[in-house]
């Protein structure tokens, strides 16, 4: 059985983005979806794909037409209940509940991975702990949180 990866909005939406200011991450992103993408059974969610239909994204019929490709988690009354705990607990602002709601399914899923570039209420090396914390007091998983960077495998010729 093959390593899991729930990709974030970031993921997709970075993949075709032509911006310069956000130019590495989009190189860092092209790179992995390429080289890396193959070696770990990949999910979104719904919120993924709401995300997506509604944000102002360059090039969104290319990000649209390659997230339909990736297989989607069906929503629960639990994904909404343990979002919905972390908001009420801090761990994720209500403001941006969507943020929530990624951690939700990737932790319900029991998703080895969440990738993403939100590195402020995501991939946050303070928020692990409380991560951690708040999915054991709930008896879930935590996935690892973590930026396409953070996610490349070795090779022998990085030996050589």
């Amino acid at each position: 059985m093959e390593k899991s990866v729930y990709l974030d909005t970031t993921i997709l939406s970075y993949l075709f983005d032509e911006r310069d200011e956000l130019k590495t991450y989009t190189e860092i992103t092209f790179k992995w979806w390429q080289t890396q993408r193959g070696k770990y059974d990949i999910f979104l969610s719904e919120e993924t794909l709401a995300e997506l239909n509604y944000g102002d994204y360059p090039n969104k019929p290319k990000i649209l037409d390659e997230a339909l490709k990736i297989e989607v988690l069906p929503f629960n009354n639990i994904v909404k209940d343990v979002a919905q705990f972390y908001i009420n607990n801090f761990l994720m602002p209500l403001k941006l509940e969507g943020d929530a709601f990624h951690l939700a399914y990737a932790s319900v899923y029991k998703i080895d991975f969440l990738l993403t570039w939100n590195c402020n209420h995501l991939a946050n090396a303070n928020k692990k702990q409380h991560v951690r914390i708040i999915n054991t007091k709930l008896g879930l998983s935590t996935p690892e949180v973590i930026t396409p960077l953070e996610l490349f495998e070795e090779t022998e010729n990085d030996y050589k």
